[in-house]
């Protein structure tokens, strides 16, 4: 093997632990179906369908107690915006009614978590 070959390869073993941290020991994977945006090390996974929708809130794979959040979801869709305020619902914040969530439709969720906002925005699929 040729000197520069032992020197990539060494680079390669080398780097790939650093590389691996890069998911911060977390993956985001949706878990209940949704759509999953990571903003500040925290997970959001937005489940959107017409007549429901939720919010998940994980902080590196756990999930965030959300007795006291607050959430405000806009849907933009066809040229049409719809303003939704999610409540806490167990484990995730929530809202019921009817709701365009067509594909493509665009999501902005402003959290507010223990005082500090939080911006999420979506695509649905």
């Amino acid at each position: 093997m040729k000197p520069y070959a032992w020197i990539f390869a060494a680079s390669l073993i080398l780097t790939g632990p650093a590389l691996a941290g890069g998911t911060h020991g977390h993956d985001h994977a949706p878990r209940h179906g949704g759509i999953v945006v990571e903003v500040k090390d925290m997970d959001f996974e937005l489940v959107a369908k017409a007549d429901r929708i939720q919010l998940h809130v994980r902080d590196h794979g756990k999930p965030v107690d959300l007795k006291a959040a607050s959430a405000k979801l806009t849907l933009l869709s066809e040229g049409q915006k719809q303003e939704v305020e999610l409540k806490p619902a167990g484990d995730k914040l929530e809202a019921t009614g009817s709701f365009k969530t067509t594909p493509g439709t665009k999501a902005v969720a402003v959290v507010s978590l223990n005082g500090k906002p939080a911006t999420a925005r979506f695509v649905l699929k």
